[in-house]
This record gives C-alpha cells, sequence and structure tokens, in this order.
C-alpha cells in the first residue's frame, strides 16, 4: 500500500468528513485502497470497499457508452438531430441540436437546476414531491419549456438535461427502458456485479445511504440529514447508477479493453470532442492546463497531451470521482455518501501522481 494516499484518505476522514471508499490502482496492482465512515449512521454500519454508492452524474459515461453503441450498430448517428429522433413536439429544444451537441454540453438547451449559475437541483423538489419522477420522461417538464441559453455549437455548458434527452434516444431506437439498456448491454458484460440502479424505497442490500450536512449560523456542521428528498428516487441517463471503486474501475479498464467498444469507437470514447476548453486550475502544481469534454468524460491536457480522463459527480449527500492516467494505467476512483471536499483529496492524491510521473 502506498502510504502518501493512504495519509491522505486518513486526513481526509479524519478532519475533512470523508465517509467513503477510495482506490487507487495502476494496472492490476492495487496502490491504495480503503474504507471509511457509515453506509448507515442511525445503525453505525460500516462503509466497506464492496458498499454501492450513488455515483451521481459518473452515470453519464455509462450513457455515453450506451449511445456509441447505438452509433456503432448504425441505428444513429453522432450528427442526428434530437428532435428528428424523439417527438420534442411544442417545446423549446431548438431543431439543430444534434446528438453529438448533447454529449458535448454544446447544445445550449436550458438545464432543470442551472449548476453553473449556482442554482441548486434539490431546490427543484421543495414544490414538487421527488417521487413522482420514476421514469426518463418524467424529467420533460422541468426543462423543455425554458428557453435555451445560446446556439448549439457555439459555447459550451455543463447540461445535465442533455443527458436525459440522450437517454430517451437510447429508449426509442432500442425498445428498452434505459436502466435496462445499460444493465444488459454495459454492467452484466462488464461483470459489474455490485452496480444497479437502487430505488431510495426499496431495500438494498449493503448500499450506503446519502447524508447532507446541517449547518449552524458560522458554518459549523452540527448535524446530517438524509439526502431521500433531494432528487428522483431512481437513476437516470443523467445520474444516479450505484456502483463500487472497484466496479467503477472495472467499467473503466472493460472500456479501455475494448470489451464494448471497437477500436474505433473506444478511441473516439476516449478522446476530447469539444472545441471549446477552459483552463483548470483545480490542482497543483498549477501548469498550463486546460479541461475539454469528450462523449461522458472529460479531459485534462498540459502541452498538448491527455493527462487525465475524468468524471466527477455530486448531489447532496454524494460525491464522486473516476479518474484515469492514460501515461501510467493509474487509476483513482473515490465515492462518498456524505457532503466533502472530495475534489480537494482528489488533487492531492493527482498530485502524488503527477510528482511520481514527473519529478522522480
Amino acid at each position: 500500500m502506498n502510504t502518501q494516499y493512504q495519509k491522505i484518505a486518513d486526513n481526509f476522514y479524519q478532519n475533512h468528513d470523508f465517509s467513503g471508499t477510495c482506490l487507487v490502482k495502476k494496472g492490476d496492482e492495487v496502490l491504495f485502497s480503503g474504507a471509511y465512515g457509515f453506509a448507515h449512521r442511525g445503525f453505525q454500519v460500516l462503509n466497506r470497499l464492496d458498499t454501492k454508492f450513488d455515483t451521481a452524474s459518473v452515470t453519464k459515461v455509462f450513457t455515453a457508452t450506451a449511445v456509441l453503441m447505438l452509433v456503432e450498430q448504425g441505428a444513429l448517428n453522432l450528427d442526428d438531430k434530437i428532435t428528428e429522433v424523439i417527438d420534442l413536439e411544442g417545446t423549446e429544444i431548438p431543431t439543430d441540436v444534434t446528438i453529438e451537441h448533447l454529449l458535448t454540453h454544446t447544445s445550449g438547451i436550458a438545464d432543470d437546476a442551472d449548476e453553473e449559475a449556482g442554482e441548486n437541483y434539490a431546490d427543484l423538489f421543495v414544490d414538487k414531491p421527488n417521487y413522482s419522477i420514476r421514469n426518463t420522461a418524467d424529467l420533460l417538464p422541468q426543462f423543455v419549456h425554458k428557453k435555451p441559453l445560446f446556439k448549439a455549437g457555439t459555447n459550451v455548458r455543463y447540461n445535465n438535461c442533455a443527458f436525459v434527452l440522450l437517454g430517451l434516444a437510447i429508449e426509442k431506437l432500442s425498445g428498452m427502458d434505459y436502466r435496462k439498456f445499460v444493465i444488459e448491454n454495459i454492467v452484466k458484460p462488464c461483470e459489474l456485479n455490485n452496480t444497479r440502479f437502487c430505488t431510495m424505497d426499496e431495500v438494498n442490500g449493503n448500499t450506503a445511504e446519502g447524508y447532507t450536512a446541517i449547518e449552524d449560523e458560522d458554518g459549523h456542521i452540527t448535524g446530517w440529514k438524509k439526502n431521500i428528498y433531494s432528487y428522483p428516487p431512481i437513476g437516470a441517463p443523467d445520474g444516479g447508477i450505484y456502483s463500487t471503486v472497484e466496479d467503477l474501475d472495472k467499467f473503466l479498464r472493460s472500456l479501455k479493453a475494448g470489451k464494448l467498444l471497437s477500436p474505433k469507437y473506444t478511441e473516439v470514447l476516449f478522446q476530447p470532442h469539444c472545441s471549446f476548453a477552459k483552463p483548470f486550475t483545480r490542482w497543483k502544481p498549477e501548469l498550463n492546463a486546460t479541461i475539454t469534454m469528450g462523449y461522458g468524460f472529460e479531459f485534462v491536457a498540459f502541452d498538448q497531451k491527455i493527462f487525465c480522463v475524468r468524471k466527477d459527480g455530486m448531489n447532496d449527500g454524494v460525491a464522486a470521482m473516476l479518474s484515469y492516467y492514460p501515461e501510467t494505467d493509474v487509476s483513482i476512483v473515490i465515492l462518498s455518501n456524505q457532503d466533502c471536499n472530495i475534489w480537494e483529496m482528489h488533487r492531492q492524491m493527482q498530485t502524488v501522481l503527477y510528482d511520481t510521473i514527473y519529478l522522480n
């Protein structure tokens, strides 16, 4: 076990409210793994490495993979207009929005909660019961009648609901429910035995509950509450599949090995596809780094070379990070079931890796 990674994880558990699991792996070699905190705070049930966590937006990688499967089969083209694939008549979704625009967050459509503008997704369910949303189509009223933010292809803005539309396209073209398509075509072939769409109101074995912090006027945490009213009770194409750090690493490496897609589309998935690169300053040492959208994944690069392939996710009481470093075949996977700045935790682990690659 690498003691540097363990010291970082131990510190975040002891001093920064980390509750969850972490895995750092190079090829088949585990450099570090650990489980911290409680899966169930009420009964003091400890998290384990095989505990299932809500992965939030990491689900988008599953959705992007499913889309590319349909593209490879010839059922869909990346330049197809979404309004020609599914019925969006009477909505504000423009007719020039393509599948690729949706995959790369360049569609310009309005989101249900604009996270980049600081809106909180949980606020959507203050006046609307979250349990009323079970199927992919149930999410449509939350965004399809909002005016677009910009013309498709002219800018980039992170968008959850773009992946809702992609999920509906998967359902239309496959004749299967989105969740069933993912389970049958991705989860089972990759033998992800601890990955599934868990529903909040069913009994789920070895599954972490999500907890959001209660703070006083000074910002100090005084307690925790369950996140059961913060988002829909079951995952959708934009987020919410449950998995483990080990399964997510297995999924990533199955993708890299071409187990799900042909060599052509495997390469497509592991390359950026957006002309709008943004400065990336969330780690040290500060480099002239950029982050660019791909299909589901995001890509951190410097010196015009991909350093990190990543996808993160966040909801109230949920935090997730899946990252891969092509030059060293290293993955870092972090899952948390309560509010915690795992991005700083990940940054510190990534810096250890960077120092190993470039400074030794």
